[in-house]
C-alpha cells in the first residue's frame, strides 16, 4: 500500500516515464540484450567448436585460457535477458516457455554441459579422461548455440511445435556465426599457429552462415506471413550483414584483427536485429500478441525503466573492467586453472 501511494505521488502511475514509447524502447532493448548475450558468449561457444580441431595439448590450453576469466560472466547476459522479458513481457515470456519446455532444457542442459566440461577437463591430466571432458565442452559449445537459434527461429517464424525445418536452420547458422565469432577473437587472443590455422576456419563458417541465413528466412517466409523479404529494412540487414561479412575476412587476412572482430560483432547484432524488425509490432506471432498488447501496465512499465537505468550502466561497468583486466593475447605460460 505505501509503495502504491509513494508511486502515485511521483506520478509513476499516471502515464510512460517523461512521455517515452516505452513498449517500443523495451522491445529494442530486450532484443539488445540478446545480441549481447549472443556476441559475448557466442565468442565463447565458437572457441568450445574450434577446440575440436587442436591436437596439441599447449594449443588446447590457449583456448581454454582465452575464455577461461570471461564465459560465466558472458551468461549474465542470457538470464538479464530473460528477467527483462519476465518483468515487461510476461505474457510473452509465459507463452515462450512453456510452448517450448522441452527446448529450454536442451538449452539448460548443453550450458551445463558446456561449462562443466572445462572445469573437469583441468582435473586430470590423463589422456582418455581429457579426450572425454574435450568432446563434451565441444559438443556442449556446439549444441547450446544451435538450440538458441532453433528456440529464435521459433519465435520468428511463430512455430508451435518442436521446431521447423526454418528454425533448424536458424540454429545451424547460428552456430556457423559463433564459429566466426570465436575465430575472430582468438586473431585478437593468440598468436602464431592457433591465430592462423583457425583464421581460415573462421572465413569458411563465415560463408556456412550466409548461405544458412538467407536460406532460413526464405524457407521460413513460406510459412510466416509476416516474414516479408522484399522490404526494405530487410533487404538492407540481408545486404549490411554481406558488407560486413567481406570485411571480416578482408581485415582478418590484412591482420586487422580488432576491425575483424568489430566486423562479426555488427553482424551479431544485425542478425537480432533482423529478427526483431521481422516480428515488428507483433512480439510472439504463435499467439498474435503484439508488442502494445503484450507490456505490462503503467506503474511496473516505470518502475522496470527506473531499475533498468540503475542497473545496466553497473553491469556494463562490471565488463568494462573485466575486460579491461584481462586484455592482450593470452602468454604462453597462461592455462584454464
Amino acid at each position: 500500500m505505501t509503495d502504491l501511494v509513494v508511486a502515485t505521488t511521483f506520478g509513476l502511475a499516471d502515464g510512460p516515464l517523461f512521455g517515452l514509447p516505452l513498449d517500443r524502447l523495451w522491445f529494442g532493448l530486450v532484443f539488445a540484450v540478446f545480441g549481447t548475450f549472443l556476441f559475448l558468449d557466442g565468442f565463447d561457444f565458437g572457441v568450445g567448436a574450434l577446440f575440436a580441431t587442436r591436437d596439441d595439448e599447449h594449443e588446447r590450453e590457449q583456448l581454454l585460457a582465452a575464455i577461461g576469466p570471461f564465459w560465466d560472466g558472458n551468461e549474465v547476459w542470457l538470464v538479464v535477458f530473460g528477467g527483462m522479458l519476465f518483468a515487461v513481457f510476461p505474457a510473452v515470456y509465459a507463452d515462450l516457455f512453456s510452448r517450448h519446455y522441452l527446448l529450454m532444457f536442451a538449452i539448460l542442459g548443453a550450458l551445463i554441459l558446456r561449462g562443466l566440461a572445462p572445469e573437469m577437463y583441468e582435473q586430470r591430466h590423463d589422456d582418455a579422461w581429457q579426450r572425454r571432458w574435450g568432446q563434451a565442452f565441444v559438443v556442449g559449445s556446439i549444441t547450446a548455440p544451435f538450440f538458441l537459434g532453433v528456440f529464435a527461429g521459433n519465435w520468428l517464424f511463430g512455430v508451435a511445435g518442436v521446431a521447423s525445418p526454418a528454425s533448424v536452420l536458424v540454429g545451424l547458422a547460428v552456430v556457423a556465426l559463433t564459429v566466426v565469432d570465436g575465430a575472430a577473437y582468438l586473431g585478437l587472443k593468440t598468436r602464431g599457429d592457433v591465430r592462423l590455422e583457425t583464421r581460415p576456419l573462421g572465413h569458411l563458417a563465415q560463408l556456412a552462415y550466409l548461405v544458412l541465413a538467407v536460406a532460413a528466412l526464405v524457407v521460413g517466409s513460406r510459412s510466416a506471413s509476416h516474414v516479408t523479404l522484399l522490404s526494405l529494412p530487410t533487404l538492407g540487414l540481408v545486404g549490411l550483414t554481406i558488407l560486413l561479412a567481406g570485411v571480416h575476412v578482408l581485415a582478418g587476412r590484412a591482420d586487422r584483427h580488432y576491425l575483424a572482430f568489430a566486423a562479426v560483432a555488427a553482424q551479431v547484432y544485425g542478425l537480432v536485429a533482423l529478427v526483431a524488425t521481422l516480428l515488428y509490432p507483433q512480439i510472439d506471432p504463435a499467439t498474435g500478441l503484439t508488442v502494445e498488447a503484450a507490456i505490462v501496465s503503467t506503474l511496473p512499465l516505470n518502475l522496470s525503466t527506473i531499475g533498468a537505468g540503475l542497473l545496466l550502466p553497473l553491469v556494463v561497468s562490471y565488463f568494462v573492467v573485466l575486460y579491461s583486466a584481462f586484455s592482450g593475447p593470452v602468454e604462453d605460460e597462461e592455462s584454464y586453472a
